[in-house]
């Protein structure tokens, strides 16, 4: 097929393309399949070899270099310290009251507003388990009353 080499010219700068267009490796490996693909059907491979060699050269070039470029692209978390806090006690110094949208709690010596995850009111002087953050708010949950 003449028009076959047009084709492969056509994956590789469609692949080009959209790869320049998105911030990860997104269509790269086709690329490179394309180019084997090109380089075949100009050296008279038949379609189907070609599209054989672009299958297995876009395969083997994923699987050479995904793990690679992921590890690379991956978004490092950054920690707060924030999360010290998830599960620890803390007491209520102001009532939580959810629909007042009012609370406040005092865990590891600092003082956080609070709210409930159940949206019970919990009274000041209780003490209370950290389940969760919410921007700047302490999602708590009132402990079993000791006797």
């Amino acid at each position: 097929m003449p028009e076959m080499p047009v084709v492969w010219l056509a994956v590789i700068v469609l692949a080009a393309l959209i790869e320049m267009a998105t911030p990860q490796l997104v269509s790269v490996w086709f690329a490179v399949g394309g180019v084997g693909a090109l380089i075949a059907c100009l050296l008279g491979a038949e379609l189907w070899a070609q599209v054989l060699i672009f299958a297995c050269i876009t395969a083997a070039a994923l699987a050479a270099t995904r793990p690679l470029a992921k590890k690379m692209l991956a978004v490092k978390k950054v920690r707060t310290n924030a999360d010290r806090y998830l599960g620890k006690t803390a007491v209520v110094t102001a009532e939580i009251n959810n629909t007042l949208g009012a609370g406040q709690v005092t865990v590891l010596g600092s003082v956080w507003t609070a709210r409930s995850s159940d949206g019970t009111v919990i009274p000041a002087g209780r003490r209370v388990v950290v389940e969760s953050i919410n921007g700047v708010k302490l999602i708590v949950r009132a402990k079993p009353e000791e006797k």
